[in-house]
């Protein structure tokens, strides 16, 4: 019985490998950016390594790390070892907000490269705009000039309000490309949503299953899971890039991998789409970015 079971998941796990199909999102600067990518928050050392790896052999292309996960050495590797041509994969970081200041920024993005021992970044964010220290300008304008120096091939923010993107565009002319910020099914960031979406900028989602077990019981989300067949996981992940979303799911295990990339062989319709953005509270957001600050 444990044999028969084993083989039952493992052909499963092949037929679902094989119907894998990614989908991308073109970014206003002319690059293109996967619809779904992996996130490596607290995948470290060798676990981290070997967790990366494995997301990048089940078809991730899109990586997302940041300087404050102190895991840009573990991503490197992972890439190193997986033998996939570097070109095809898209890999951020973030700055920190202690290193906002110009010189500072251009010094951590190289060490940043240097970490991770990749002589560019597909896409480099400001992980958050701390207005109260207001340096962010100056990170965005040595962000920029990195960009020109070869370092980093796409510019953006992430926890942004429409306020600090709209001071970026007046003082240099340049729109970030992305806008990673909290959103989940609690949380749909409306708002920003509608603002990234008017001005041709895409949003990303950090913890796209944020109070996963929780959400995993509403009503509407079990229902689209029978009606899909689908698991509830992969109705949220399918609603958020509906919404010109791209989610940035963690996984540590192989059929969790797989199973949230496959979302892309079904399709949610208006009705329901509008019905997960409904289930919106207040309550739910964590930060907000106008007083939080992360160093």
């Amino acid at each position: 019985m444990f044999i028969q079971t084993v083989t039952i998941n493992v052909i499963s796990i092949l037929k679902t490998e094989r119907r894998l199909r990614m989908e991308y999102f073109n970014l206003n600067d002319g690059n293109r950016i996967p619809k779904i990518g992996f996130g490596t928050y607290k995948l470290n050392g060798s676990r981290g390594v070997f967790t990366i790896q494995a997301a990048l052999k089940n078809g991730y292309r899109l990586l997302d790390s940041a300087v404050n996960y102190e895991n840009e050495g573990a991503v490197g590797r992972a890439i190193k070892n997986s033998g996939i041509n570097r070109d095809d994969i898209f890999i951020t970081s973030k700055l920190p907000g202690r290193h906002h200041k110009y010189q500072e920024a251009i010094e951590q993005i190289q060490e940043s490269l240097y970490a991770a021992n990749l002589d560019y970044y597909d896409l480099y964010l400001i992980h958050w705009p701390n207005p109260k220290e207001n340096h962010y300008l100056e990170a965005w304008q040595a962000m920029l000039d990195a960009q020109r120096f070869g370092l980093i091939r796409s510019v953006g923010v992430s926890n942004f309000e429409p306020t600090h993107i709209e001071h970026l565009y007046r003082e240099t002319g340049v729109m970030p490309t992305i806008n990673q910020v909290e959103l989940h099914p609690y949380w749909s960031s409306k708002t920003i949503r509608e603002y990234d979406d008017k001005h041709n900028i895409i949003t990303e989602a950090w913890s796209p299953l944020q109070r996963a077990g929780e959400a995993f019981q509403e009503k509407e989300i079990i229902e689209l899971a029978q009606k899909y067949h689908k698991s509830p996981a992969q109705i949220i992940l399918r609603w958020e890039t509906q919404l010109n979303v791209i989610p940035i799911p963690k996984a540590s295990s192989y059929e969790h991998q797989i199973s949230n990339l496959d979302i892309f062989d079904f399709k949610l319709t208006p009705e329901e789409v509008q019905k997960l953005i409904n289930l919106d509270k207040i309550s739910a957001r964590r930060f907000d970015p106008n007083e939080h600050e992360e160093f």
